[in-house]
């Protein structure tokens, strides 16, 4: 099958936060937005078909999730991680961060030190202050070549000074696009037992991994500690279909699942949007898979071109190459700018709205976050507009 990414849908007047909200946060009017990550591109046909027939029935009441739903979670994740899982551990809510605060209220209480990776997808710093517990920073470091690492002496350091009980892991890593390897996985998991700290584990974009690199499930790498792994997927970031809101949490342990559901049900939530199960059921289908891999092979060559771009014209920014997602973490700190500065002259010279870099932490001063997520004609009208600002 053939897959035009290529197409420009108009976004305008379409309600978009991304396209839609420029002026409400005082944001030029004419800016060019690759800021929020969701993608520009229409979602495979097949869910876009599930959506219409279920659309077609034409009655909306309320829902639960059937065998079939499970079975297509279940053909997903046996077939592209090898991961089974049986069906009553899934827990189904209103989206990720949803979930990742129904954990932080179910696993801990206010004033818990809670430890994080920065520069970090920054609603998880968030979840974690507007629930009164403490953020623990591990700071990620770089490599010569501009590739972030882990800092293990640190991380367990952290543990044991601040008595930290739960770590946040982001895997694949949003912002800087790390796709942890077995080894560090392994460590992590090691140090976590050391001292018998529950593992939040976001795995949101576990589906959009590049050639050459491969996706490790925690709870498949580390089946011996899973009852102490608590993991978020969903196939919104993977088939642009995060404004049905729904994500599956795999909880294996009774306990921690008891205790989440029980939040859940404290919280008002409960079953989730009878559109949201049939988009996702459609999409963890075989045709989704082929939609999917084609969309990664052109995410790849947009990440490719960016990189080339920005060598050939704009040499004093560097892009540091990602494993995987759709956002590209782009280096700004040679032309020494304020964090304030970098920002205003991206939107008022450049006319390009990004992710200012120091909303990810502190480690993400001279960053900015770039959305890969397009057709190639916008992101050459990106790249044009900072070459003309920064070249």
């Amino acid at each position: 099958m053939e897959y035009n990414f290529d197409r420009v849908i108009e976004r305008r007047n379409t309600q978009s936060d991304k396209y839609d909200s420029a002026v409400s946060k005082g944001k030029p009017a004419d800016v060019l937005p690759l800021w929020i990550a969701d993608m520009d591109f229409k979602a495979p046909d097949c869910v876009l078909e599930a959506l219409h027939q279920r659309v077609g029935h034409g009655i909306f009441g309320y829902s639960r999730p059937g065998n079939e739903y499970f079975e297509a979670m279940k053909g997903w994740f046996g077939n592209r991680f090898g991961y089974e899982f049986d069906p009553g551990w899934v827990c189904l809510a209103p989206g990720v961060v949803v979930a990742f605060c129904v954990a932080l209220r179910a696993y801990t209480k206010p004033g818990d030190a809670i430890i994080i990776q920065e520069p970090l997808y920054h609603p998880i710093k968030r979840s974690i202050l507007a629930n009164a517990r403490k953020p623990v920073i591990n700071n990620l470091l770089q490599r010569e070549g501009g590739s972030y690492h882990i800092d293990f002496a640190d991380f367990e350091k952290q543990i044991i000074d601040n008595n930290v009980k739960t770590f946040v892991l982001c895997n694949p890593h949003n912002p800087v696009g790390r796709v942890w390897s077995e080894d560090e996985l392994r460590q992590l998991v090691d140090i976590c037992k050391a001292h018998d700290v529950l593992i939040l584990s976001d795995e949101i974009w576990c589906d959009l991994v590049f050639p050459g690199h491969t996706q490790h499930l925690l709870p498949k790498l580390a089946p011996d500690y899973r009852h102490r792994i608590v993991t978020f997927t969903s196939a919104s970031k993977t088939f642009n279909i995060a404004d049905l809101l729904l994500s599956n949490t795999f909880i294996s342990d009774e306990g921690l699942r008891s205790a989440f559901t029980k939040e859940l049900s404290a919280a008002g939530i409960g079953q989730p949007s009878s559109l949201a199960m049939h988009a996702t059921r459609a999409a963890y289908s075989s045709d989704g898979a082929l939609w999917l891999d084609a969309l990664l092979q052109y995410i790849s060559a947009n990440m490719g071109f960016i990189d080339s771009y920005l060598q050939e014209h704009i040499p004093n920014i560097r892009m540091i190459k990602p494993d995987g997602t759709y956002v590209a973490w782009l280096d700004f700190r040679q032309l020494g700018l304020s964090a304030d500065e970098l920002d205003h002259k991206t939107l008022h010279d450049a006319k390009v709205w990004l992710n200012r870099g120091d909303m990810f932490g502190d480690a993400g001063a001279g960053f900015q976050r770039v959305n890969a997520a397009c057709p190639r004609t916008t992101l050459v009208d990106c790249m044009e507009r900072l070459a003309k600002a920064f070249g």
